[in-house]
């Protein structure tokens, strides 16, 4: 979906689909067919935007296939689909009965993440609608928290480098710019807006014309971090938003209570890992997963609210005495868009994990997953044209 802002720049707006994932080329033409379209058909739209996933075995056939990208491309035209950013972040097995903390490996000391990041910027630039100003493509923030040494983070800051050497490189061949956005995640090295500018703008930082951040809006809110405070942290010290990933926490505002508590045990599950955080006063601490933060030997003592990453649907209030980040979301999205001009022009929803959501707001059908993913994109095509953007045929 395309919105014009007053100031004559096209916003795009678009869905991940590593809600549905696939590991091949054809589990991805099948997703494109399956669930893709029928969203787009709910939406009553000639066009609509995804974010696209392409796991490790998926980017590397199409890499060295100019066939097999015309193939991809083609079904995307056909399907009236189109694609302007990728989700990099995983590498691999998004759709295993387990991920935890395999979703940030391999990480960006390795060279295998710049490779497969480099790989999937080829494909983007040939995936890329024709009138397209730029491609981006999100990824891990460099890696997750522990063990990471000073000499890891010159590694994974110098691979960054390269990789813009690379993309300059690609530019010049194709005529297509193309930038990385490092995703700030509650429990990796990189886990607030503030370290992220630090990364950035400090020694061995790379070059800022290709790399910047990806400012997911339910990590942002779970680090209990102020939208205004984080956008204007970022854009006073000159780091790039590069593209936002439009996302809401679960939020709990008395999590001492029993019912309270048992209201949060229902979203503990055993595929993803959920970061959770408690506030006292201006301290945040945490927890790697929800159900440590609930059942641990540590367990987060619920002085304070509790805000879980888990990426609940943006549409669908959680069931009291929960609620969600949606405020923090529409705030941010006002600060992003809402200004005389855009601080980004690429902005995704992110909701992967309908599949894992309790049992009473688990869709049991394709049909229903697409009336859900449709949903979130009506509410966010609303907030857009609320701050006086116009949605583009």
């Amino acid at each position: 979906m395309r919105f014009a802002h007053p100031d004559g720049s096209t916003v795009h707006l678009a869905y991940c689909t590593n809600v549905h994932p696939a590991e091949t080329l054809d589990g991805v033409l099948a997703q494109l067919r399956d669930h893709c379209e029928p969203v787009r058909r709910l939406l009553g739209r000639d066009r609509l935007g995804i974010g696209l996933w392409l796991a490790r075995e998926a980017a590397a056939d199409l890499v060295n296939d100019a066939e097999a990208r015309r193939v991809l491309r083609g079904a995307l035209d056909t399907r009236g689909l189109e694609v302007v950013t990728l989700n990099g972040f995983p590498y691999r097995g998004f759709g295993g009965e387990r991920v935890k903390y395999a979703v940030y490996t391999p990480d960006w000391t390795s060279r295998e993440r710049l490779d497969h990041t480099a790989d999937l910027a080829a494909i983007l630039a040939d995936l890329l609608p024709e009138d397209a100003a730029e491609g981006t493509i999100s990824t891990l923030p460099l890696a997750w928290r522990e063990p990471f040494t000073p000499a890891q983070r010159q590694r994974a800051l110098g691979h960054l480098t390269e990789l813009s050497q690379r993309l300059d490189d690609l530019a010049e061949a194709t005529g297509r710019s193309l930038r990385i956005a490092l995703e700030p995640e509650p429990g990796c090295t990189v886990e607030t807006t503030e370290q992220a500018a630090d990364v950035l703008t400090g020694p061995g930082a790379p070059p800022s014309h290709r790399v910047g951040v990806c400012l997911d809006t339910c990590h942002l809110a779970t680090q209990f971090e102020d939208p205004d405070r984080a956008i204007e942290g970022l854009t006073g010290r000159g780091v790039p938003i590069v593209k936002s990933q439009l996302s809401a926490a679960l939020h709990a505002e008395h999590p001492g209570r029993p019912a309270v508590r048992s209201a949060l045990a229902d979203f503990a599950e055993p595929r993803f890992l959920h970061q959770t955080r408690e506030r006292v006063r201006t301290k945040v601490t945490g927890r790697d997963d929800l159900d440590t933060a609930l059942f641990g030997p540590d367990p987060l003592p619920g002085r304070g609210p509790w805000r879980v990453h888990l990426h609940v649907p943006l549409h669908a209030k959680p069931t009291p005495p929960l609620t969600s980040t949606l405020p923090q979301l529409t705030r941010a999205l006002t600060l992003l868009v809402g200004g005389e001009h855009p601080l980004t022009h690429h902005l995704e929803v992110e909701t992967y994990t309908w599949q894992v959501l309790p049992p009473a707001l688990r869709p049991r059908t394709p049909a229903q997953l697409a009336e859900g993913i449709a949903a979130e994109l009506a509410l966010a095509r609303d907030l857009l044209t609320g701050l006086g953007l116009k949605e583009l045929t």
